[in-house]
C-alpha cells in the first residue's frame, strides 16, 4: 500500500512545485521592466527615402539590433510595434504601449531635408512648434493620411495645423519630465558613444507619442538625404552603433530610477532664484516647500531609512514614477536649509513647492510672498 502511494505523492510534490515555480516566473515577468520599441513606418509607408535608402528598413534593423540587445538583461522585457515589414497605425502603436503598461515607448526614426543638413535628433512631446520643429512633426504626423479611417482616429486632426499639434500635448504632459532625462542620455550617447553629431533634443507634438501613458521619445537617427550621413545609416556597422548608443542611453535610465537617483530637468527651475539676490519672509503662506530627493520606478516606503536618514519623506505617484521629497514647510529659509542638507546624500536634490495640494513653480511660489 504505501510503495502505490510514493508514485502519487512524488506526483503532487512535482505539480506543487511546478505550479509554485510558474507563479514565481509570472510574478518575475510582472516586475521587469517593460520597454516598447516602434520601427517608424512599415508596408506601404516607406517613409523618406532620401539618396534611395529606405527609411523604414533602417529604422526596423535598428530597433531590432536595440531589441536583441535590451533582451540580453534579464530584467527587461521588449516589446515590438512591428518586427517585419509591415503597416501599423500610429494610434496603434500607441495602444501597443498603453496595453502593455510599459515603462518607456521608444520611436526610431530617419531624417530628411531639402538640405545637406545632418545630426542626431531626440524629440520629446512639447508645443514647440514653430520652425523646423513644426516641419519634423508635420512630415511624420502625415501619415495618418494612409490610414483607412484617420478621420475617425484622429477627430479631424490636421497635421498642417500648428493649432492641431499644439492640443495634443496635454495628455502626455505629466510623462515630459522623465522623456527628457532619457532624450538628453541618447544624445549624450550618439555624442560620446557612436561619436556622431547632434542636433540636441527637441520637443514637437508629434501623434505617434501623443496618447502614451509613460514617458516617450522619438529618436531620428540621421538625415538619409545627406550623402554621407546616408550611406553610413545604410551599414550594418552604422546601425549597430546607433542601436548601442540608444541600448545604452535606456540602460543608463533604468539603472538612475532604480537606484533611486534623484533627477532634476528643468533646471531653471532651481537656479531661477538664488538665496543671495531674494529677499523673502521667513514662511510663505499658502505655499508648502518640499525637497525632491529621487525619481524612480521602484515604490519604497516612505520612511526615513530608506533614503539616507533624511526626515519627513512622502511619495507621489506620476504616471508609472513615483517622486521621494524630504520636508514640508511654508518657511522658505528651513527648505532652503533642508536641500542642503539632502545635497549630502542626494547631489541632485532640489527644491519644489506646491499650493493647494498641487506642483507650482518656483517663480509663481515666492510670488506669493507679496500677495
Amino acid at each position: 500500500m504505501q510503495t502505490k502511494q510514493n508514485p502519487l505523492i512524488v506526483f503532487l510534490g512535482l505539480l506543487f512545485i511546478t505550479t509554485l515555480t510558474s507563479f514565481t516566473a509570472l510574478n518575475a515577468q510582472d516586475n521587469k521592466f517593460v520597454v516598447v520599441l516602434d520601427a517608424g513606418h512599415g508596408g506601404h509607408d516607406s517613409g523618406n527615402v532620401g539618396n534611395g535608402h529606405s527609411e523604414k528598413n533602417i529604422a526596423l534593423k535598428v530597433t531590432l539590433e536595440v531589441g536583441k540587445e535590451l533582451e540580453k538583461n534579464p530584467d527587461i522585457k521588449v516589446i515590438y510595434t512591428r518586427k517585419t515589414d509591415v503597416f501599423v497605425e500610429l494610434h496603434e502603436r500607441a495602444n501597443i504601449a498603453n496595453k502593455a503598461d510599459a515603462d518607456l515607448f521608444v520611436s526610431i526614426h530617419c531624417n530628411a531635408h531639402s538640405s545637406q543638413a545632418s545630426g542626431t535628433e531626440t524629440f520629446v512631446l512639447g508645443e514647440k512648434n514653430t520652425g523646423r520643429n513644426f516641419d519634423v512633426a508635420k512630415r511624420e504626423n502625415e501619415v495618418i493620411f494612409l490610414e483607412d479611417n484617420y478621420e475617425e482616429n484622429y477627430a479631424g486632426f490636421d497635421p498642417s495645423s500648428p493649432e492641431s499639434t499644439i492640443a495634443i500635448g496635454i495628455e502626455q504632459e505629466v510623462y515630459v519630465e522623465q522623456s527628457i532625462v532619457l532624450a538628453r542620455k541618447i544624445e549624450d550617447n550618439f555624442i560620446h558613444k557612436a561619436k556622431r553629431k547632434s542636433r540636441g533634443l527637441k520637443q514637437a507634438s508629434l501623434l505617434v507619442i501623443r496618447n502614451t501613458y509613460m514617458p516617450s521619445v522619438l529618436v531620428e537617427v540621421g538625415f538619409l538625404t545627406n550623402k554621407s550621413e546616408g550611406s553610413y545609416l545604410n551599414t550594418k556597422a552604422g546601425q549597430t552603433k546607433m542601436a548601442t548608443a540608444i541600448k545604452t542611453a535606456i540602460l543608463e535610465y533604468k539603472k538612475e530610477l532604480d537606484q533611486n537617483v534623484g533627477s532634476h530637468i528643468f533646471v531653471g527651475e532651481q537656479t531661477e532664484t538664488k538665496v543671495d539676490e531674494v529677499i523673502t519672509p521667513r514662511v510663505i503662506e499658502g505655499v508648502t516647500f518640499k525637497v525632491q530627493i529621487a525619481a524612480s520606478s521602484r515604490e519604497l516606503e516612505a520612511k526615513s531609512y530608506n533614503f539616507k536618514g533624511l526626515d519627513e519623506i512622502s511619495r507621489e505617484k506620476i504616471g508609472n514614477i513615483y517622486k521621494y521629497y524630504s520636508g514640508n514647510t511654508s518657511d522658505y529659509n528651513k527648505i532652503i536649509q533642508l536641500q542642503e542638507d539632502a545635497k549630502k546624500s542626494y547631489s541632485g536634490a532640489f527644491i519644489v513647492a506646491f499650493k493647494g495640494g498641487k506642483r507650482i513653480s518656483m517663480t509663481e511660489a515666492l510670488k506669493s510672498a507679496s500677495n
